[in-house]
């Protein structure tokens, strides 16, 4: 996986722990597809750094001084940045999957996963996919679901989409793939981009989370989905 110039995807690692950085640090260096741009130990940093750097993913703790990883992400993603953010934390730190999310974070993985998988997860990101482990996954559903409604009575349906792109924000919001989504549909893995891009243009979401988000929002998709956004 490059980046959009076939060149290696650009990585900005961010955690003010240096021995989480130093492992991260290691296997980012040693993957040929990757490329370690810069590292920070605070949000504040992150900012200033995404700014100068324009990596292509910003690899991002949630707890640390100074600016916490939320704040850093939104700040990041109002600055119009192309960079896609992957959040990063302990599993104690669930309680921040949602607003790391409504921040712009493409993804959210927990520290304890295997360092190549989040190595998958910053390539995954970098095409412009969201990922969201599995654990994370069930527990953002739990979120949604003890939300209350916004208004009493059912949800209104989204306006400005056809019956077909309707159904492909469903199967997104369920966590399939473009291929998954393109076998569910008989139609091909191309097509089933073509309609994931226009529901991003039409829904004005950043990437493909977002519409996971408000699939959910908007009642497309019941509590109990619990398969991993990718």
């Amino acid at each position: 996986m490059t980046g959009t110039s076939g060149a290696a995807v650009r990585v900005l690692l961010v955690d003010d722990q240096e021995l989480i950085r130093a492992a991260l640090k290691m296997v980012i260096t040693d993957a040929p597809d990757l490329e370690l741009v810069g590292e920070a130990e605070t949000g504040a940093e992150a900012v200033r750094l995404t700014r100068e750097l324009q990596p292509d993913v910003v690899v991002m703790d949630i707890r640390m001084p100074v600016m916490d990883g939320i704040e850093a992400t939104r700040r990041i993603a109002e600055s119009g940045s192309s960079a896609h953010v992957v959040a990063l934390t302990t599993f104690d730190d669930d309680e921040y999957v949602y607003g790391a999310l409504r921040a712009g974070a493409a993804g959210f993985l927990l520290k304890d996963m295997a360092l190549d998988d989040i190595l998958a997860a910053v390539r995954v990101v970098a095409a412009g996919d969201g990922l969201i482990s599995p654990g994370v996954t069930r527990r953002l559903i739990k979120e949604f679901a003890g939300r209350p409604p916004v208004s009493p009575g059912p949800r209104k349906p989204l306006k400005g989409i056809t019956d077909r792109e309707c159904e492909v924000l469903t199967l997104v919001g369920s966590g399939l793939s473009n291929t998954e989504i393109a076998e569910q549909l008989f139609i091909s893995a191309a097509t089933a981009k073509t309609y994931v891009t226009r529901l991003l243009s039409k829904l004005g979401a950043r990437d493909r989370v977002q519409l996971v988000i408000l699939a959910y929002e908007t009642g497309l998709v019941a509590p109990g989905a619990e398969r991993a956004v990718r």
